[in-house]
């Protein structure tokens, strides 16, 4: 089974996936890791070099291209990845995947951003708390449609890493 796991930056997808698969004894693969290593180049710089459009059409070409493969695996995806062309169609019609969207609320989302935002060349210029919320808010508002058909929800607020590892187990098995 290739288990999805969706969401907003920072809901943990890489941080929970990790664990999650160590627990399951399955691969592991973030698919912005996977696009910088077939790339040869960062998503920031495939961004800069070759603009969003080319970008999104390559994150497609390796979804599905790992969407297809037959092992068991936790694929965790970039914030954006389910958003564009027919990638959450692409994740729910595909045999033996099970989708996730790990929802965190715009608070939990801000406090842990404002820590992170450095590393994160699209929030990095973002200087208040209140700014920080309202783009998330408005980026939740665009992307809610397709986060919320995910086959599972879970929420991350107020849970340790650990707890949402084993929620999501409870909720696939």
């Amino acid at each position: 089974m290739i288990i999805v796991l969706i969401g907003y930056m920072a809901s943990g997808k890489t941080s929970i996936g990790k664990r999650l698969a160590a627990q399951l004894d399955y691969t592991f693969v973030d698919l912005d890791d996977l696009i910088e290593k077939r790339e040869n180049a960062s998503v920031t710089e495939v961004f800069k070099k070759s603009g969003e459009i080319y970008f999104r059409k390559q994150e497609t070409l390796y979804l599905n291209e790992v969407l297809s493969r037959k092992e068991n695996m936790i694929l965790s995806l970039g914030g954006g990845a389910p958003c564009y062309s027919n990638n959450m169609s692409d994740i729910l019609n595909a045999k033996n995947v099970k989708s996730i969207y790990l929802k965190a609320s715009i608070a939990t989302l801000t406090e842990k951003l404002m820590r992170k935002k450095a590393k994160r060349p699209l929030i990095a210029h973002i200087e208040t708390e209140e700014a920080m919320a309202e783009f998330i808010g408005k980026h939740l508002f665009e992307r809610a449609p397709y986060y919320s058909q995910a086959e599972i929800t879970v929420s991350i607020d107020n849970k340790t890493k650990d707890e949402i590892v084993q929620e999501v187990i409870a909720e696939l098995f």
